[in-house]
Parts: structure tokens; sequence; C-alpha cells
């Protein structure tokens, strides 16, 4: 008897094609904006998320806003940040400079360091050496580049050993710094929007050289600081608040420290938001299409009325009158899901590929599965009312109508 009614409603659904189709429609575009639209902004929010964490979560970015008249300098920097859960510790200036090489000139984004920022920021020397210490003592005039700045300035990436001109000041080039998927550059963080495009010319020279030949101050305004690993964070943080707090006359305002951790704790929740935010938008297209299935439910019901009564005539009962109608608004839902999954995953692939290379989209299966339900659901829902008035309609009644 279920499967009898199965392949009637099967009939009945696609007895008349195009206007099954249009009643899907609101189904395939609320199941398709939801697929789409939450897989996008769970790519959008991982991209941002997978580029924090590739350059590790356990260090600190403090910035000084007001030194109290009591400027950090670099010589007693090393001795003042300390702590039991603190590993290292590096200030960070910035500067623009024009560098030159040969008959090659362009602008180039400079940064003070010592060399335990390589460390902190887990950036990696595909050849030649970090900065050292003798190096930030004596004022030396060295640069490490990244790869694309070896490249563009001399064609090749094996330039430790040349020299480059740098606002006119010739720096000896001892190091290049292994560009990957992974390391992305100093601009791009501290910046919050970058042109994934374009080339980002970067080097980076001791700190004490470069307040000797820009114009940065020789207080350390901001430094990085690396904890021993992500578990004690939070006691690297205490650490460096209580340094900063005594320093500073206890005016927590006067600096701030932003903990990678909480960043990426906040890109989580942004992530959670998003995507709740953007489903119930594209839920409320599949109400919308619920509605659509129940008014066209109702003209059926009232379009077969002499077959409802022929068939209560013959002895069917109103549990299986009720049970026909309401299989045809599940069926109708459905397909209409099952279109819209199809589409969904074909638009993926194509803005996957449009994408390539700025965020990775996939089709989220617990989106799929919520898709589903929902549909299902929302064939029940609206399909009860049309599949009970179906079902109470008297033989003789039925028999009766003319239409």
């Amino acid at each position: 008897m279920i499967a009898q009614t199965w392949k009637m409603a099967w009939s009945a659904v696609f007895s008349n094609k195009l206007r099954t189709f249009l009643t899907m429609l609101g189904i395939i575009i609320g199941v398709a904006a939801l697929i789409i639209l939450v897989s996008i902004a769970n790519g959008a929010t991982s991209s941002v998320s997978d580029s924090i964490s590739s350059i590790g979560s356990n260090y600190l970015m403090v910035q000084i806003s007001d030194d109290k008249d009591n400027p950090l300098k670099l010589s007693e920097f090393t001795e003042l940040i300390q702590g039991e859960s603190i590993e290292e510790v590096s200030p960070v200036g910035r500067s623009s400079v024009t560098a030159k090489s040969g008959y090659t000139s362009d602008s180039m984004n400079l940064y003070g360091i010592t060399g335990a920022y390589m460390n902190i920021m887990n950036l990696e020397l595909s050849s030649g050496r970090n900065i050292k210490m003798t190096d930030v003592n004596n004022s030396s005039y060295v640069v490490i580049v990244t790869k694309d700045t070896a490249i563009e300035f001399f064609g090749h990436s094996n330039v430790v050993g040349e020299s480059i001109s740098l606002d006119g000041r010739s720096f000896q080039i001892v190091g290049v710094v292994e560009e990957s998927d992974s390391t992305t550059s100093m601009s791009n963080r501290m910046s919050s929007s970058s042109d994934s495009e374009s080339v980002t010319l970067e080097g980076y020279i001791p700190y004490s050289t470069l307040t000797r030949i820009g114009d940065t101050s020789t207080s350390i305004s901001m430094f990085y600081v690396s904890s021993a690993n992500e578990e004690s964070m939070e006691v690297t943080e205490a650490e460096v608040d209580r340094i900063l707090m005594e320093r500073l006359e206890n005016d927590e305002d006067a600096f701030s420290v932003v903990n990678q951790s909480d960043v990426m704790e906040a890109m989580s929740e942004v992530k959670n938001t998003l995507s709740l935010m953007l489903g119930g938008i594209a839920a409320i297209s599949l109400l919308v299409g619920g509605i659509g299935i129940m008014n066209i439910m109702l003209v059926s019901v009232t379009e077969r009325t002499r077959e409802i009564g022929i068939r209560k005539a013959i002895g069917a009962s109103r549990g299986t009158i009720m049970a026909q109608f309401l299989i045809e608004a599940v069926i109708v839902s459905l397909s209409g899901c099952m279109i819209g999954i199809a589409f969904s995953w074909i638009a993926l692939k194509i803005v996957g590929r449009i994408m390539s290379g700025q965020m990775s989209l996939s089709m989220d299966m617990n989106v799929v599965l919520v898709s589903v339900i929902f549909s299902a659901a929302i064939g029940v829902v609206f399909g009860l009312y049309p599949a009970n008035k179906a079902a109470k309609k008297k033989p003789i009644d039925a028999l009766r109508y003319t239409g």
C-alpha cells in the first residue's frame, strides 16, 4: 500500500513538469543560497585564519602610545622585558626607502628588527644568515631581503653577498627570506588590506641602523614577544602587562597588547556569526518556497476533487488520501533540494576557479544535511494543510464537483 501511494504521488507530481519545476524554484534558490553563502563565508574567514595561524599564534604585539616621558631605549629593552614565560622579544620599526641596484630603482618597505624577530614570526631563510646582536650593537649596514625583492632587483634569488643601495647608503645582503604559501609579508601583517596580485618589496635591517638612517625615533614604541608555547600565552600577556604597568605609571591606556590567540578566537566567532546570519537569510527563501508548495498543493487538491471522490468511493481511507498528498509535497520539496545542492556544487566549483589562490571553497556537508532536513520539514509542514483538506472531503460532495 505504501509503495503504491509513493508511485501515485510520484506520477501526480511529474504529470505537469513545468508547474512542478516552477514550484520547486523557491526551494532550489533557497538551498543554493544557503550552501553557497555559508561556503563563501567559511572560505573567507578560513583564509584569514590560515594566514594568521601560518605565522604562529604564540606571540604578542605590543604598542606603546604614551611613554610618560620615559622612553624605552634599545639598550634597556632586553633586560626590561623578561619573564619565566617570555621566550624572545624584538623591537620593530618601519620606514619606506628608495632601493636601487644597477638600473633598477623602486620604493621598498624597510623594517628595523633584532634577530629574535625572525624566530618569533617563524620566518625561515633560504640562504644566508640572520641578523646578529653584533649587527645591532654596531649599527651595521646589513640587510635581509625577501625572495621577491631579490628577484625584482637582481633577477635571481641567490644574492647573499651582493650590495643594494637604500636611500643612497650601501647595504650588504646577508640573507634571503624563504617565501611559501605559509609566509605572510610583514606589510600585510601590519596592514588590514593588501593587493594579493602586487609584489611587496621588503627588507629587514638591525633596529639600531634604522634609527640612525631614517626618521624613526630611537625609543621603542612597538615590539613583539613570543611565548614558550601556546598554552602559556595568557601568563606571558600578564607578565608583559605587569612590566609595562610598572614602567608607565600604572596607566593601562598608555599601551596595548594584541594576543594572536585572541585574534584566532575572534575570527572563529566571526565565522560562526556570519554563517548563522547568512544561513538565516537563505532560510527565508526556503520558507517562501514552502509557501509556494502549499499554494500549488491547494490548487492540486481543487483540481483533483473528483479523483479524491472516486478513490474514497472505492475504499481509500482518509489516511491514504492524506499520505498521498503529503508525500507529493515532500517529493517536490526534496527534489528541489537535490537540484539546489547540485547547482551549489557547480557554482562553488566555478567560483573556486575564479578565486583560485585567494580562498579555498568547499561544500560543507553539515550545511547540506541541514538543507535536506529543513527541506523535508518544509514539505511536511506546508503540505500538511492541503493534505488534510483533501482527506476531509466527503465522497459524495467530491463526486458531484464539476470544477
